[in-house]
């Protein structure tokens, strides 16, 4: 990438016409080029990948062959639906709204592209390190509830409109638990850039966080999944209720867009669970081959964060063939009286622990003194971490279980009382 900057700035200097600086411009135009390329090639090409794969793993769930009739391995066929989705009518319905109808897909598509912007891929490879990369993840996630809200009110369709006011129910209550599981990761990682937490995650610093946070990762992953709106939680769209929900009445690229948006989400996901949870990049021989050579250090870990977001978007992919879509209440009921309290619980007692084995530090001119168990360092506060999450699993485990015989007491005290 410098050495295109470097060759567009030499261009730029030659040109008589050009009055602006030349090595921030020249940045600047690479850099656009580069998030062009990614929004409008890559994309589509995850989209339309991520759906053969889908396609073929679900098969293989439920004892089907899947799509092997375009080209090898039916790879074709997703590429034969992509350009039948792409060359179809664009229809607007009479009633409709026109400009936020033709504003919400983009919107959704360009919310899930832009998480990427903060995700380090590789070692020396990511976007721009912001401070508040967390922070900026959770603020661009909106964009997405935005998109659907405007599409489904902007449809003039009673079906799009209840499907847009389960998108807003359903994304607000799980954003909640999903927003407690990254302060979590904050607190524990001292800081909201992505790059930071990565690096934290070596063997040295306690290795991986989802180790030291299973429960913070089952949390953010199973809200995250919600977000996203894929299979158990796809209430969304749900075909057999609201006849595709929000996006019934687009057609052609616009339908092509959500479907963009889904995929893409998915991998985003999928993406930051291995950035916060699964160490990024690192893995063994990472820093020996980055001092050895920096560009197949690069490969290598590049390689790696592939491989942990494919474990991700095969476990999303499972959870579509296997498990059935909840109902409205049930989903809701999830969300808000389990994962919303059990969240809350986990960062208390996270950063209790934290402040436990916090080291003695100055911050702001204050002196912070060392934690008590501070001498224990990080692989100590990673097993302390691990049984507290246990134990709260297991507490948890007992208090639903009591609220669920209560529950079953009460419908058959009803039943007796009915047949009486």
């Amino acid at each position: 990438m410098e050495q295109i900057i470097n060759w567009l700035a030499n261009i730029l200097s030659n040109a008589s016409w050009w009055g602006l600086p030349v090595e921030p411009a020249a940045s600047v135009i690479v850099w656009a080029v580069y998030g062009f390329i990614l929004a409008l090639v890559v994309a589509p090409m995850a989209m339309i990948v991520l759906t053969w794969l889908e396609r073929k793993i679900i098969a293989r769930i439920q004892d089907r062959i899947g799509p092997n009739r375009a080209g090898p391995f039916g790879i074709m066929q997703a590429m034969a639906d992509a350009i039948k989705m792409l060359t179809k009518e664009d229809i607007t319905p009479l009633g409709a709204d026109r400009i936020p109808f033709n504003i919400g897909p983009g919107l959704a598509a360009v919310a899930s592209i832009l998480i990427f912007a903060v995700l380090p891929v590789a070692p020396g490879l990511i976007g721009t390190d912001l401070s508040i990369g967390i922070f900026y993840v959770v603020a661009v996630g909106a964009f997405s509830i935005l998109g659907i809200l405007m599409s489904g009110w902007s449809s003039n369709n009673k079906y799009a409109l209840l499907g847009a006011f389960r998108a807003v129910s359903q994304l607000v209550s799980y954003e909640v638990p999903m927003v407690i599981a990254l302060i979590t990761v904050a607190v524990v990682a001292g800081s909201m850039s992505t790059l930071t937490i990565t690096e934290n995650q070596t063997l040295a610093s306690g290795g991986w966080y989802i180790f030291a946070m299973p429960l913070t990762f089952l949390i953010f992953f199973l809200a995250s999944v919600a977000e996203v709106g894929r299979s158990p939680f796809d209430l969304l769209e749900a075909d057999s209720e609201i006849v595709a929900g929000f996006h019934v009445e687009y057609s052609g690229l616009k339908f092509g867009l959500f479907m963009i948006s889904e995929y893409v989400h998915a991998l985003a996901v999928a993406a930051l669970s291995a950035t916060l949870f699964l160490g990024g990049w690192n893995g063994p021989g990472v820093a020996q081959a980055v001092a050895a050579s920096p560009f197949w250090g690069g490969v290598l870990g590049f390689v790696y964060y592939l491989l942990k977001m494919g474990i991700f978007i095969f476990i999303m992919m499972w959870f579509r063939g296997t498990l059935p879509r909840f109902r409205i209440d049930q989903l809701l009921d999830f969300g808000w009286k389990l994962l919303t309290p059990l969240s809350l619980v986990n960062l208390l007692v996270m950063a209790f622990i934290v402040r436990l084995f916090q080291p003695g530090n100055v911050s702001m001119g204050a002196e912070i003194p060392a934690g008590p168990l501070a001498s224990w360092g990080g692989i100590g506060q990673t097993i302390t971490m691990l049984v507290a999450s246990v134990l709260l699993v297991f507490l948890t485990t007992l208090v639903v279980r009591a609220f669920a015989r209560r529950s079953r007491a009460r419908g058959f005290r009803a039943i007796a009382a009915i047949e009486n």
